[in-house]
């Protein structure tokens, strides 16, 4: 696999646009429902005004003003921008910190994975807190009882993700 990244392949469905639609509006500042449309059509994903105006509302995203003056939609508690290295904010990133700092037993990378350990039954819960962020080069998660398997893009980010995971767990 080369390292400019893969295509992701999405199923035709509601549940699969809105995701797409969330991570857009926490990976890119956009103000408009026509920039946002433009940024679906590249991903393959045709939708109209009046579709994309319902999965707006039905994810809860909102106009905010941004710390530059600059309005645009965010949804959740996003409306700051994300750091350079894992592409979340700040404010996100303390959030994580709160979660996971009392159920993240060890952290190890493995290839172009990443183990994560955690007290028995805590695994699922990390696994969700982990995926609801947008953080550069992560594929997603498995989980089990207590461990979660992290798939990164590959080798070299998954190391640095497993440092970043361990401080944010460590804070």
């Amino acid at each position: 696999m080369n390292g400019s990244g893969s295509s992701v392949q999405r199923p035709a469905t509601r549940a699969a646009r809105l995701s797409v639609i969330e991570k857009m509006l926490l990976s890119h500042v956009i103000t408009s429902q026509s920039q946002l449309s433009g940024l679906l059509s590249d991903e393959g994903i045709d939708v109209t005004q009046a579709t994309l105006s319902r999965d707006l509302d039905e994810i809860n995203a909102m106009k905010t003003r941004l710390a530059d003056g600059t309005i645009a939609y965010t949804v959740g508690d996003h409306p700051g921008r994300e750091t350079a290295e894992t592409g979340i904010s700040t404010k996100m990133e303390q959030q994580m910190s709160r979660v996971l700092s009392g159920l993240v037993t060890s952290v190890a990378a493995a290839k172009n994975l990443i183990v994560v350990h955690t007290p028995s039954g805590a695994a699922q819960y990390v696994a969700s807190v982990i995926d609801k962020q947008p953080i550069d080069g992560v594929l997603g998660t498995i989980a089990g009882d207590d461990t979660v398997m992290i798939v990164c893009r590959d080798d070299e980010l998954a190391e640095a993700r497993a440092d970043w995971l361990l401080a944010v767990a460590s804070k």
